[in-house]
């Protein structure tokens, strides 16, 4: 299986390469729609002390002329974006595609800078409230985007001064966005000396990390686990400069525009509320017993005390099952065949048409994502394939993404903005069904708790890890506010936020100080905490797949629709269509109580 060729992704359905006419010719088209834009706001006087129409039939066609360009705009920016990310993320030693994504951010700053003269303008307008509700009445482009007119005037009152915000956007080019694309970089270039079996060899860290993960030799985990830890110890200084701008930019900006806390417009952005955070962290907090008893019952079988780090990953049971590329490719599709047509038939074109870019390589990016390409209404994908269980996890999981995006096909650019909540919802039922569908069909309890292992990994680091994660980000914005942080300091926080969620199921001496330097998830611009929707993804997800266990074929339908929907509307309301009350703990209960019994018949077994 070592040998077999892994599928690169395939976007020259897209654009021909980057020095292609059809590329340079939309990038040029992209600058002309944005100048027009600009113009268009201009002469309409779109801005927080512009003017408007008092005859609401005329405020919607203002309202629409706007509406119609920033959606041309965000489909062929997004997809140009998209596409030059498809070299960069696949390898960063390609300056040429490094130049171009730095040329396209200007085109992306200007976007979010129209966006914010409409959103004061809208949050003027929504001042006068019978003005405001007559204009949401209206038919056509502005009854089609009510949600997302509702939703700009009520997050308008957090934008400082036109000029202000104007000079953010303008300096997050060589400041935060900086930042996070150098993060990206240093991950993406680490190589680590290591030696096996009698060879050293130079490797990049996504081959050394999935090695430390699921490598079946122990001491081969271990140290790989000692050789990537002190890899990053060698480019920490770089990189908690990086955290420490993106930080502190965003701290700044939270501050200025009015934001209570460093949580208050991540939860806005997720569109729930502090209830419901409340509820689904309060019960995480509260399952910590149940997931401490499987991680000990796991190093039991691993012949430890505790768990170290490096086992945390490592399949157990009957691990000599490997899977090559198109072994998983077939079970994959055979699963999701049993649920519909349509989302096997979207798996079915993935695999065809090269959506995939699976081999890990020198200058790719660790991880997996997904990423839709909206002009030609297609999706690609991105993971790091080894074979194991995990990756076939990994690869369903990331064509869930890829099936919302199917789901959204046919939609204009502003009504598919989907929080992190619910763009979990798909690629949790993904993993969900190819979980189910291994433990039906095992009758040897080697395999069955090798696919409990998987699931209860996968669960470990939504629920547990995450809420570490939840724990670093609090405390790093915190302490942030007033001083930078060295990187011991936060690998200090690190390290105690594991102690506090993985407790003493894990070996306190083999932590990971480092998760804080190479998720790129602490990096993004504008995105903080991006950890708990993760874990709300995957306590919706395994609730909604009850209801469907319940319905059968009937849920078929409102699923789609679900994720159709996902741009508009907050994810109370659209849990609410399935009976769901996520402010309510006992929802949250429910859907750990399933993974509660996937632990004790793993300890069973």
């Amino acid at each position: 299986m070592a040998s077999e060729p892994l599928p690169h992704w395939d976007v020259s359905n897209v654009y021909p390469g980057l020095q292609s006419e059809e590329f340079k010719t939309d990038f040029q088209r992209a600058q002309s729609q944005l100048d027009a834009l600009d113009e268009y706001l201009t002469v309409h006087r779109i801005h927080r002390r512009g003017q408007w129409s008092d005859d609401p039939a005329a405020l919607a066609e203002t309202a629409s002329g706007y509406l119609d360009r920033m959606n041309a705009a965000l489909k062929l920016a997004i997809t140009l974006r998209a596409y030059v990310h498809a070299f960069v993320s696949t390898d960063s030693y390609d300056t040429q595609a490094r130049k171009l994504m730095s040329e396209l951010e200007p085109i992306l700053v200007q976007l979010e800078q129209q966006e914010v003269l409409f959103q004061g303008w809208i949050g003027a307008v929504a001042e006068q409230a019978d003005l405001f509700q007559a204009l949401l009445a209206q038919a056509g482009t502005v009854g089609q985007h009510a949600f997302y007119l509702q939703e700009a005037a009520d997050q308008s009152q957090y934008l400082m001064s036109p000029a202000e915000e104007k000079l953010a956007a303008d300096l997050s080019l060589p400041g935060i966005r900086a930042w996070s694309n150098l993060q990206g970089v240093i991950t993406s270039q680490v190589k680590v000396a290591f030696e096996r079996e009698g060879t050293l060899e130079k490797l990049p860290i996504t081959i050394l990390q999935n090695l430390s993960r699921t490598d079946p030799d122990p001491e081969v985990r271990r140290r790989a686990y000692e050789a990537e830890v002190a890899a990053w110890q060698t480019v920490e200084e770089p990189l908690a400069a990086c955290l420490n701008g993106v930080k502190g930019t965003q701290a700044l900006l939270n501050e200025r525009r009015g934001r209570t806390d460093a949580l208050h417009e991540p939860i806005d952005q997720a569109r729930i509320d502090r209830p419901t955070l409340d509820a689904m962290l309060g019960a995480m907090h509260d399952s910590f017993p149940m997931f401490r008893r499987y991680l000990r019952g796991k190093a039991k079988l691993l012949g430890h005390e505790t768990l170290p780090w490096w086992d945390i990953f490592v399949p157990v049971g009957n691990t000599e099952v490997r899977y090559s590329y198109a072994q998983a490719r077939e079970f994959i599709l055979e699963q999701f065949g049993t649920f519909s047509e349509r989302l096997v038939g979207l798996a079915q074109r993935a695999f065809d048409q090269r959506w995939i870019d699976a081999e890990p390589r020198d200058g790719k990016r660790g991880g997996a994502f997904c990423m839709g390409l909206p002009a030609v209404e297609e999706s690609r994908i991105l993971c790091n394939f080894d074979g194991s269980l995990d990756q076939i996890s990994t690869l369903a999981h990331e064509l869930g993404h890829a099936y919302h995006n199917e789901c959204q096909a046919g939609k204009e650019m502003l009504q598919r903005r989907t929080p992190m909540t619910l763009a979990e919802t798909a690629s949790i039922f993904n993993q969900t069904i190819i979980t189910d569908a291994l433990l039906a069909r095992t009758t040897d309890q080697g395999e069955e708790l090798a696919i409990l292992e998987g699931f209860l990994s996968d669960a470990t680091q939504v629920v547990v890890d995450i809420y570490s994660r939840y724990l670093f980000e609090r405390e790093v914005f915190e302490r942030r506010a007033t001083a930078e942080l060295s990187a011991g300091e936060f690998c200090q926080i690190m390290t105690r936020a594991q102690q506090a969620t993985y407790g003493h199921a894990l070996d306190q001496s083999t932590l990971h100080p480092y998760m804080w330097a190479w998720k790129p998830h602490y990096y993004r611009p504008g995105l903080s905490f991006y950890n708990f929707p993760y874990a709300f993804g995957l306590l919706f997800g395994l609730g909604l797949y009850a209801v469907y266990q319940q319905r059968g074929p009937a849920f078929l339908s409102e699923y789609d629709d679900l994720l159709r929907s996902t741009g508009e509307g907050t994810a109370a309301t659209l849990a609410a269509r399935f009976g769901i009350d996520i402010r309510q703990r006992t929802f949250w209960e429910n859907s750990l109580a399933v993974i509660e019994q996937r632990i004790e018949r793993y300890l069973e077994i």
